[in-house]
């Protein structure tokens, strides 16, 4: 479950920042440092009386979940869940080093790269405005003039940004200046405004095809990028943006007139792109890019490693066809993917974390203790437990909840008949369906704030309108699945 004041936003995105630790009264800090010092001494007695395997593997990520929901940074909260498994592993300095070294190998760690990638394809969008070009035709090709299309094509613009991107918000922090004044001449109240930003960059988080989790479900359930959409994320987008065509009017009708519109200041023009740019040959250079990658993608089979190569070639090409000078693109590319350092570091700890609960194999004695009960569930209730359990479970990075619950529960769903397809929609709505509730998360926050509005129960009440179809649609989906 996302906690809006210490994880990080959906596949590393760069929403609002988590409240410091300076920020929080001294009460909080106390309560988060003394949790995190308990933790690690209970983590050393245990590692001397104990040997693996053993139920205090558990420990580490008990301790995670603790000090990512009670504010501690999530970068430093991994750290201390890292160091209680070390001291409940009690490694030699060597194996220490064998550990950190076999972790930039691991799938979650490439992920991270990942996601420093995308940031850099993302600010070379920018600067070419090739962003801005694709909310722009989306709106001249939907149409504008009426509150209906709008809806549909601030959505879809949305949509498309964000899967282009793999980013929430930063996909919707380049078209909310695109998009406000359009929606601000046609009267929609800023709580309205949110709902269609939110609304359509969660179908294309969804459908993203190098978004760090899509990637993680794809190599999980062992599937392509074309199975992922068919059965996943593809009747997610559609039921996102038929919901939204009804959620969004109802929305306005309870908001107008409420003090909740658009002063003219506040929606003022972007400034045009910098001289010497090409904005065009940028947008079309990334479009055929994108879209030949994807191809090859889904005809090869092409797994995690894939995306590696495919965005620094998309950002290459594109600003190149954007008129930038190489050295320019570097910097760009570079810049953009610097601005996620942290979260490249976020997965790394993790996949250290992860080898270490490996070996401290808390999940083989649990497995002996309710294997049978589990293994005894019929198919569709054992996915619907594991569906729900990521819900409300692990918070942090959804790519690390797809990881662990693949870890924990792949081989069992697999041995009782849970095929790839099924599994697909139960890591899908694991990890992403807490995007759209029950509490506030950093991507409602930041889609929140992009479009000016300050009613978080108006956005609350959104996703969950949302929530409650996608769960009978999926649910519908697996019965006659499984």
């Amino acid at each position: 479950m996302s906690n809006p004041s210490s994880t990080p936003p959906d596949d590393g995105t760069d929403a609002p920042a988590p409240v410091e630790q300076g920020r929080q009264s001294p009460l909080k800090r106390g309560l988060i440092s003394g949790t995190g010092l308990a933790g690690i001494l209970i983590s050393l007695v245990a590692g001397i009386l104990t040997q693996p395997p053993t139920l205090w593997g558990l420990l580490p990520i008990a301790l995670f979940a603790v000090l990512a929901l009670i504010g501690m940074d999530i970068l430093i909260a991994t750290a201390v869940a890292v160091l209680s498994g070390l001291l409940l592993l009690m490694p030699s300095p060597a194996a220490i080093g064998d550990l950190f070294g076999a972790s930039l190998s691991e799938t979650i760690t490439m992920i991270g790269l990942i996601i420093m990638l995308g940031a850099g394809v993302g600010e070379l969008l920018r600067v070419t405005g090739a962003a801005d070009s694709i909310v722009r035709a989306v709106l001249r090709v939907v149409g504008h003039t009426s509150r209906t299309r709008a809806i549909l094509g601030v959505m879809l613009a949305c949509l498309l940004l964000v899967a282009a991107l793999g980013t929430l918000a930063g996909a919707l922090a380049i078209a909310a200046p695109l998009l406000l004044p359009v929606v601000a001449r046609l009267g929609f109240t800023r709580s309205a405004s949110a709902a269609m930003m939110f609304i359509g960059g969660s179908a294309g988080l969804a459908l993203a095809p190098f978004a760090g989790s899509n990637v993680a479900i794809m190599t999980a359930a062992e599937v392509g990028y074309l199975q992922y959409v068919l059965y996943g994320a593809g009747p997610l987008a559609i039921l996102s943006i038929v919901a939204g065509m009804i959620i969004v009017p109802w929305v306005q009708r309870r908001t107008v007139d409420t003090g909740d519109e658009y002063d003219a200041l506040e929606v003022a023009e972007p400034p045009p792109v910098m001289d010497g740019i090409r904005r065009g040959p940028a947008t079309i250079a990334f479009t055929v890019t994108l879209l030949a990658c994807v191809g090859y993608a889904i005809v090869t089979g092409a797994g995690t490693t894939f995306p590696l190569v495919a965005l620094p070639v998309i950002a290459i090409v594109t600003g190149l066809a954007g008129g930038l000078p190489a050295i320019k693109v570097a910097e760009h590319l570079i810049r953009g993917a610097a601005s996620q350092v942290k979260m490249f570091m976020l997965f790394w700890l993790l996949a250290v974390f992860f080898l270490a609960v490996d070996e401290l194999k808390p999940f083989d004695v649990v497995l002996d203790m309710f294997g049978t009960e589990l293994g005894a569930l019929p198919p569709l209730v054992f996915v619907a437990v594991i569906a729900m359990l990521g819900w409300v479970g692990v918070p942090g990075a959804t790519a690390a909840q797809v990881v662990l619950l693949d870890n924990v529960f792949g081989s069992l769903a697999a041995s009782i008949g849970v095929g790839a397809n099924a599994w697909v929609i139960v890591l899908l709505f694991a990890s992403k369906i807490d995007t759209y509730g029950p509490f506030p998360n950093a991507n409602m926050v930041g889609a929140m704030g992009l479009a000016r509005s300050a009613n978080l129960r108006n956005l609350l009440v959104v996703g969950w309108l949302v929530i409650i179809p996608a769960t009978l649609m999926y649910a519908a989906i697996l019965f006659f699945e499984l």
